[in-house]
């Protein structure tokens, strides 16, 4: 049986990774159980996704950004296919993280396992469906921009693991304040939108210049400057992310210095915090479902 021995109080690491993996290979392989085209699908999705923003953004409502630095690549459509799919992932792990025990209540009180293991898989099975999507951007910037897009794999593979620990460390902390107080899931969808929008998924930054400037053109001042606004969507860590993302698929470049740190200060301190949130109030988990 997977889970029909029983662990001891302290988890060994190595344990703890074996449960994950087999958790996770049961998620990812019961997935696309009984559909016709199976794993295909992580492949369909994404160019579907793609396709879909072409057609809203590329022709009926024409929008642009700046060309990508060493790529040239020009296309709105792409910039926010790249931004929609990386977001998807991003807010997926979050929520999966977060509902993790909730949904897996009965089995909870039936054995005894290390708890974690349930957001560590339910994050781990997205990044897994997310590397078959990455494949298909990385093809569609291949063939958009070029061959250099490839030198930008290993950066893509660690931007990947570090919104995975991201989006692992808040799971946890929500998963946690679902247990016990269950209106948080229903807030956070809410939330979600929000933070959706506030993470430039469909508009790109230079767009938030232009309407700091146009609003202190208007009176609206800051200390006598130009409200921040800018600035204080680049505090948000999804932005983040999403930007290391778009310089490495629509850019073909190494993000900046700064926002290479704050993404490695966002996905570890978050992990961090997540185990730490988790460990001190996972106790009483199995009393409370």
């Amino acid at each position: 049986m997977l889970l029909g021995r029983r662990f001891d109080a302290e988890e060994s690491p190595r344990r703890v990774l074996d449960l994950t993996l087999r958790l996770t290979q049961r998620s990812v392989s019961s997935e696309f159980k009984g559909t016709a085209l199976g794993r295909l699908w992580s492949f369909i999705n994404p160019l579907a996704t793609v396709a879909v923003f072409a057609l809203i953004f590329g022709v009926i409502f024409r929008g642009s950004v700046e060309p990508g630095r060493y790529s040239g690549i020009d296309s709105f459509a792409l910039w926010i296919g790249i931004g929609v799919i990386c977001w998807n992932f991003l807010s997926a792990g979050v929520i999966n993280g977060m509902n993790a025990l909730v949904s897996n209540a009965g089995l909870l009180t039936k054995v005894y396992f290390p708890r974690q293991v349930l957001v560590y898989s339910a994050v781990g099975a997205l990044v897994v469906d997310f590397l078959f999507e990455l494949v298909v951007l990385v093809g569609i910037s291949l063939i958009a921009g070029g061959a250099r897009v490839l030198l930008m794999l290993p950066v893509l593979l660690v931007v990947t693991v570090l919104t995975a620990m991201f989006a692992t460390g808040l799971g946890m902390v929500l998963a946690i304040a679902t247990v016990y107080f269950r209106d948080i899931s229903h807030l956070w969808q809410i939330f979600n939108q929000v933070w959706m929008y506030a993470s430039g998924v469909v508009f790109s930054l230079s767009m938030l210049d232009q309407v700091q400037n146009q609003l202190f053109d208007r009176g609206w001042a800051f200390n006598g400057r130009p409200i921040p606004i800018t600035m204080l969507f680049r505090l948000n860590p999804a932005e983040t992310f999403l930007e290391a993302f778009r310089s490495c698929l629509y850019d073909f470049a190494v993000p900046s210095l700064g926002v290479s740190l704050a993404c490695v200060a966002w996905g570890v301190g978050m992990l961090l915090v997540g185990r730490l949130i988790f460990r001190r109030y996972s106790t009483r988990i199995v009393e409370e479902l």
